[in-house]
């Protein structure tokens, strides 16, 4: 049988949930259609979620159709929990992205198009509400064109003369054959869908389940399963918590399979932990296995070294999230708690959600917290109130801010284990933006040798490094060792003192704001 994982994606209110629903009652997968304005749907399964109206955080659902099984990740369209939604494309074979057919293209939707772009995920596109007063097809379809790729293309009428058209321009294999032989083959449409050289579009209303069949039977013809290896690997994407307390690694099999009490293959494993159950999630329920396959989504238990972005056996672990925390708090406890065990509780939630970065401010002796928006905010204040029984406010959000430099200077410092060791010359550039902190050296080893030159790049990296214009963390930079000139005698030691670096050149510091 085939195996797709399927995201589902939307701005705030666009029908995503709703659609979701729709899909599992129209493939008989469910027999009852629930609504989200009734608190019913099948998807939101948290009492936060379905006292708001929103999805808060990721779910999964099994949905079989034909010889097709699909995975259906349901994520958050706010943009509060945005975070998650990324987190969630790292597993993804496609996407469906769910389009308000009274709102188009909405800034939010631009934002998901390109992290879809970034992560390589082919994408169908259901543009949703058609039934209301305001929906124009020609116009959403303009707007599809011209906001987010221009070979969206309508696929109501797969047989016609202008779909044919539209589909050979797309690609110039395609249109090579078109031209030859007037016909366009299945797939090489399906093809060109997983290279994301076409973005099909379908248009109806998920709560009256008008078009909604006609999309699955799309997703089942214009859908194949990746080729994955024999040996094991696994991406985890979600860390939570069931009702028990038990904490759940949530992953997708990318290669050969995995079996309960088996050790999990990663670096970070150093006490050799087992696999104690592996559970297949759909809806609230879950179906226990002793053995996931290559392309299963499941979440296993036993496990308490992992962290979301974790590439297990021979997968890779994910680099730097796009999206970013724009807010900072600080979190006002209760008289008579004490902080550093309400700190331990929310660094549990740190796990869960590594966009947090909860800290504790030694200076000021208080804990901090990275929150996207006022939405999130009072989520948390809930999730901490039910999970933690710790009642807790939050100060006045302030803006996080970034600095970076905007011309090259050279700064000198001292590498210090224990007395005078080198002194040391370090090349600052600018970098692209959103590039981060990138360091290397051009040092060469008769100068200092290598042990040293790395022991002085791992302090670089582990050091937070602060601008000068209003002490936020600098970024988007490169840090360079040219030139270390040591004496004789070596010393030992693991201490590496910047201070204030002289510059030979002064450059000139700049704020930015990193917002999502």
């Amino acid at each position: 049988m085939k195996k797709i994982a399927v995201g589902i994606l939307a701005h705030v209110d666009s029908g995503k949930t709703t659609l979701s629903e729709a899909l599992m009652y129209s493939s008989g997968n469910i027999t009852k259609l629930g609504r989200v304005d009734h608190r019913d749907s099948f998807l939101d399964t948290f009492s936060l979620e379905r006292d708001r109206g929103i999805t808060i955080f990721s779910k999964q659902a099994v949905m079989k159709y034909n010889n097709t099984e699909f995975t259906l990740l349901d994520t958050p369209g706010h943009v509060d929990f945005s975070a998650e939604a990324e987190r969630t494309l790292q597993v993804l074979d496609y996407a469906i992205l769910v389009i308000s057919g009274t709102d188009g293209v909405q800034s939010h939707t631009c934002t998901l198009w390109k992290l879809l772009k970034k992560y390589n995920v082919p994408c169908f596109i259901f543009v949703n509400k058609m039934d209301l007063d305001g929906a124009d097809k020609l116009s959403v379809m303009a707007q599809l064109r011209t906001g987010l790729d221009e070979n969206c293309v309508d696929f109501t009428y797969p047989n016609s003369d202008g779909f044919r058209e539209s589909v050979a321009v797309c690609d110039e294999k395609i249109l090579e054959k078109y031209y030859e032989t007037d016909a366009v083959e299945k797939t090489d449409i399906t093809g060109a869908i997983k290279e994301r050289k076409i973005f099909p579009c379908m248009f109806g209303s998920a709560l009256k389940l008008d078009g909604v069949k006609a999309f699955l039977n799309l997703l089942d013809e214009y859908t194949v399963m990746p080729s994955y290896g024999a040996e094991f690997g696994a991406k985890v994407y979600k860390i939570a918590e069931d009702n028990q307390g038990n904490r759940l690694t949530f992953m997708k099999i990318t290669g050969g399979s995995l079996k309960v009490r088996e050790i999990l293959q990663s670096e970070k494993n150093t006490n050799a932990e087992k696999v104690n159950r592996i559970r297949i999630y759909s809806g609230e329920k879950f179906t226990a296995v002793e053995e996931a396959v290559a392309g299963t989504v499941c979440a296993v238990t036993g496990i308490t070294f992992t962290s979301s972005g974790d590439g297990l056996g021979v997968e890779k672990n994910s680099g730097v999230p796009v999206l970013e925390p724009v807010l900072t708090y600080k979190v006002e406890l209760e008289d008579g708690t004490d902080a550093h065990t309400a700190l331990t509780k929310l660094k549990t939630l740190e796990n869960e959600d590594p966009q947090l970065n909860v800290v504790w401010n030694s200076r000021l002796g208080e804990i901090h917290i990275r929150l996207m928006g006022e939405i999130q905010l009072e989520v948390l204040r809930c999730i901490i109130k039910e999970r933690f029984g710790m009642n807790v406010s939050f100060s006045t959000g302030s803006i996080i801010y970034k600095e970076t430099i905007e011309n090259t200077v050279e700064g000198v410092g001292h590498f210090e284990p224990l007395r005078h060791y080198a002194e040391v010359h370090l090349l600052l550039k600018p970098a692209k933006r959103g590039s981060g902190i990138t360091i290397n050296s051009r040092c060469k080893e008769d100068l200092l040798d290598r042990n040293w030159q790395r022991l002085i790049l791992t302090h670089l990296c582990e050091k937070t490094h602060l601008g000068v214009l209003t002490g936020s963390p600098i970024t988007d930079i490169e840090i360079t060792l040219v030139v270390a000139q040591s004496p004789r005698k070596a010393y030992r030691g693991r201490r590496f003192q910047t201070g204030n670096l002289p510059c030979r050149k002064t450059g000139t510091a700049l704020c930015k704001k990193h917002s999502a």
